[in-house]
């Protein structure tokens, strides 16, 4: 390669992960397999899956991105372009792997917390449209067959 680069953009919705006019080849994975990428590429568009996508920089580096699914196009032989969902970065593949696990706690603790939100809210509606519905019920008269600290048919 005689001085040619590739110019690598990948994005998420919302930032922009790499931007590099110094690639001097990029790997990606798509659904018939692993392919590479150097400069004068034919057009190109195809989903990536959940995968690694790593590159060389024109400092001989390897560097890496773990994607959760995209989309990848090469146009005008030199212009690649990853929009992905999520995007993780890392200098060597042991950095990266420590990287996605945590982003993966991280996620997996936010969707807890989302998920606990989401039932108390859910909770507080019903009391809400119970309150509206049956108003009987919250002057300590419960309906037949209803228990309560009264007993089942209510207090006396």
């Amino acid at each position: 390669m005689s001085g040619a680069a590739l110019h690598l953009v990948i994005t998420t919705p919302a930032v922009v992960l790499v931007d590099d006019d110094a690639v001097r080849s990029v790997r990606a994975e798509d659904q018939s397999g692993s392919f590479g990428i150097l400069p004068r590429h034919a057009d190109l568009l195809t989903v990536l899956p959940a995968s690694v996508v790593r590159w060389r920089g024109a400092d001989e580096a390897e560097r890496y991105c773990a994607i959760r699914s995209g989309v990848l196009t090469v146009t005008g032989g030199t212009d690649i372009a990853i929009a992905c969902r999520l995007g993780v970065l890392g200098d060597d593949l042991r950095t990266l792997a420590a990287r996605v696990r945590a982003q993966r706690a991280e996620e997996t603790d936010t969707d807890s917390r989302a998920r606990i939100e989401q039932m108390r809210l859910h909770a507080h509606a019903v009391r809400q449209l119970m309150r509206y519905l049956r108003p009987e019920w919250h002057e300590g008269w419960q309906p037949a067959g209803q228990s309560s600290p009264d007993g089942p048919e209510g207090p006396l």
